[in-house]
């Protein structure tokens, strides 16, 4: 990839001869857009972005700001030099002749027979369509002259016309929101900040008052979804009567304006009745649950504890997110070079429908030496693509998968050190017979050394497996992407199947690589003796496993909604200008719910990466605890080395004395 690519073929568009748009130190270095001669010719926006739009293709400085046809430059050119000037800019280059008849100069495409107002947009030139009153327009006029003698209607250009206006629509909600970014940055930093702040202040009150804080998360989430329901409605009563608002979503069809949605009754219908079904699963769940809770509550102080004494691990996601950025900004690397590996690929283009040459590949060298331009008057030898037929272009798709795979080993490992790493620093807490005098002075930094020194085999292996699986989950998704259409009922099942099992098998695999690195960091074995052994430990202890282990999960689960829910309700009264106090300082943006949703997304992130520690710590504990109880009896030989309290609270009533 790094020999045989180009970034400059995604970075710069390609003309017809080959020659890149706006690259230094070469004809068209201030010749930065492309120009499409007859765009007419182009059904779709995906044609023009690929290159492969059937007419001439010119690097120029700007896009046309006027309708022009190439019939009456040409007729005025004598008394208008100033017209044929600025059309001569977009013929190609050197071209210079009005003289030249009409019909030859249209035939070898040495101009285009008009040029339509136009704007760049991914450094192309798109007609520049707007709406007037409901009517398609092209600066503000609804017909044209296509060059050929006619006064063509824009709804004539509708084929082409739907398919750029939405990407023209899509421009605009694009420079919409960059321009909400731009204004708000500062703020959704803040936002993230105050998450962080408190994600950590929560996880440092959860070793004094985890159970308070946490019946707090869940009467929170409870709340924040009723407060939800409660405006919903009230939005829901509000739009009662006002005209449109009981249109339906179908038929106003796709708006790219959001906005739109939300003045209809039935959108807060749907999101009352989504908020509802959510609200009575929780309660379900907490009335059903309500004892394993209490369970999961005491384990979660034991991991406040353990944090407490080791709060270094609070930051260590930091460490797993560098490094998958560092494996995500090589495989894109990697893969760009990879994908502008190919050679130009030059087709024959062809006015006549019937010229047997047309779309077959040429040698624009050649080309004017051989008889196609004989048989089919005004063909042309020019740039499509990028591709080849050599044995390397054959299998680029191979190394783009291999470059994947690579990324998905990687990614599965760093994740695997982190867990590693962490599993050790809390297993080293567990294990001290008088905390916190016997813990490591640095168990972190000592655990990230033993892993890298001494297990990193066992970690590449355990990430191996799973790069696997998840590679042919890619090839399954990819082939059902490609078979899309075309496939009969049972290859759609069969399809179905082996997505469906390979999920659970990923999943599977997830839940014995996390056990297993703990394994590994208690006892030091290799991977398949750490995963079988904490496979059987697991399975011994099943029942504790399925209440304490998913209830856990679903606390800390609830945590993050709370952080991200709170922070969000918080931007979103900010943002709507709704609290009185920063009223004046909130910007204003076209679209509110841009910077709402990064910062609650963002939200959900930061405070996933901090419960993520925690996570991780319940479950190192719990399993220490599953072997500690095997290992050990209470006995003074054999004392147990968990907590009083742990110990109390999951089945055992008296707690023998640990040996000193």
């Amino acid at each position: 990839a790094w020999v045989h690519g180009d970034p400059r073929k995604v970075i710069y568009p390609t003309d017809s001869y080959g020659q890149f748009c706006g690259q230094k130190d070469t004809l068209n270095e201030n010749k930065t857009i492309l120009f499409y001669f007859n765009i007419l010719k182009c059904a779709s926006p995906v044609v023009l972005i690929n290159l492969q739009c059937p007419t001439t293709q010119l690097c120029v400085s700007k896009c046309p700001d006027r309708f022009a046809t190439y019939i009456d430059v040409q007729a005025s050119y004598r008394y208008k030099p100033d017209q044929w000037n600025y059309f001569r800019q977009f013929c190609k280059p050197g071209f210079n002749n009005p003289r030249k008849s009409v019909a030859q100069v249209l035939r070898d495409e040495d101009c285009p027979s008009m040029i339509i107002p136009s704007r760049p947009f991914l450094k192309r030139c798109f007609p520049d369509f707007s709406t007037k009153n409901g009517v398609l327009t092209v600066a503000n006029q609804t017909t044209f002259k296509d060059g050929r003698g006619k006064t063509r209607n824009v709804t004539d250009l509708r084929e082409a016309a739907n398919g750029i206006n939405n990407v023209l629509d899509a421009r605009s909600v694009g420079m919409k929101i960059f321009e909400d970014y731009a204004i708000s940055w500062y703020w959704i930093l803040i936002g993230l900040f105050i998450a962080m702040i408190v994600s950590l202040l929560f996880l440092v009150l959860l070793r004094f008052t985890a159970g308070v804080l946490f019946w707090i998360f869940i009467f929170g989430v409870i709340g924040i979804i009723g407060y939800g329901i409660w405006h919903c409605y009230w939005e829901y009563d509000h739009l009662k009567g006002i005209p449109g608002s009981d249109l339906t979503v179908y038929d106003i069809g796709f708006q790219t304006d959001f906005r739109v949605y939300l003045q209809l009754r039935q959108t807060w219908l749907a999101f009352m009745i989504m908020l509802c079904v959510v609200e009575v699963i929780i309660i379900l769940m907490l009335i059903f649950l309500r004892n394993r809770i209490r369970i999961a509550i005491a384990l979660l102080k034991e991991g406040s504890r353990a944090i407490g004494y080791i709060m270094s691990t609070l930051f260590y996601p930091i460490v797993t997110f560098i490094l998958i950025a560092i494996c995500i900004s090589y495989w894109a690397v990697t893969a760009v070079f990879l994908a502008t590996s190919g050679e130009p690929v030059y087709k024959v283009m062809a006015n006549q429908t019937l010229c047997k040459y047309a779309n077959l590949t040429c040698d624009p060298e050649t080309f004017n030496t051989t008889n196609v331009t004989k048989l089919c008057p005004g063909a042309q030898c020019t740039f499509a693509f990028y591709g080849g037929e050599s044995l390397y272009h054959k299998y680029i798709f191979i190394f783009q998968l291999a470059n994947a795979f690579v990324f998905l080993w990687l990614v599965n490992f760093a994740i695997a050190l982190g867990q590693c790493t962490l599993a050790g620093a809390f297993a080293s807490y567990y294990w001290a017979s008088r905390k916190p005098a016997d813990i490591p002075l640095w168990p972190l930094f000592s655990s990230f050394g033993r892993a890298i020194r001494y297990h990193t085999g066992s970690l590449a292996f355990g990430a191996l497996i799973l790069a696997i699986v998840q590679l042919i989950r890619v090839i399954l998704e990819y082939l059902d992407h490609k078979l899309k259409g075309t496939q009969n009922s049972f290859t759609r099942f069969l399809l179905c199947c082996l997505k469906c099992c390979f999920w659970c098998l990923e999943k599977f695999l997830k839940f014995i690589n996390r056990n297993a690195y703990i394994m590994i960091a208690i006892y030091g074995k290799n991977f398949c003796t750490s995963a079988k052994e904490a496979f059987f430990l697991l399975m011994r202890n099943v029942v504790r496993v399925a209440v304490l282990d998913k209830v856990t999960d679903f606390l800390l689960f609830l945590g993050k909604i709370l952080v991200a829910g709170g922070v969000g309700v918080l931007a979103f009264f900010f943002f709507t200008q709704r609290i009185p106090v920063f009223a004046q300082e909130a910007p204003t943006l076209n679209y509110y719910w841009v910077p709402l949703l990064t910062v609650i997304i963002g939200s959900y992130l930061v405070a996933h990466g901090f419960f993520s520690v925690y996570a991780m710590c319940v479950d190192t504990l719990f399993l220490c605890f599953c072997e500690d109880l095997e290992r050990n009896d209470g006995s003074t030989a054999k004392p147990y080395f968990m907590s009083a309290s742990l110990h109390r609270i999951l089945g055992k009533k008296e707690l023998s004395p640990k040996k000193a």
